[in-house]
C-alpha cells in the first residue's frame, strides 16, 4: 500500500547565520568574565545546602582583667 505515493523530501537545512570576528570576540570575554565571577564568589560559600552541621559556639566570654 504504502508504495503508491513517496514520502516528500525534506526541507534544505537553513545555514546558521555568520558572526563576525568582533562578535566571536566580545562574546567570548563576556564568557571569561562570567567564569572569572563565578569563581570568585565561590570562594565565599562556606555551606552546603543544608547550612553548617556543626556545634554552635555559644559559651559565654570570660573577662580577663
Amino acid at each position: 500500500m504504502g508504495g503508491l505515493f513517496s514520502s516528500p523530501t525534506p526541507p534544505a537545512p537553513i545555514a546558521p547565520p555568520s558572526k563576525s570576528d568582533a562578535e566571536v570576540k566580545v562574546a567570548a570575554d563576556k564568557e571569561r568574565k562570567r567564569l572569572l565571577a563565578k569563581k570568585g564568589r565561590k570562594s565565599t560559600i562556606h555551606t552546603g545546602g543544608q547550612g553548617v552541621l556543626g556545634a554552635a559556639d555559644v559559651e559565654k566570654k570570660k573577662l580577663l582583667g
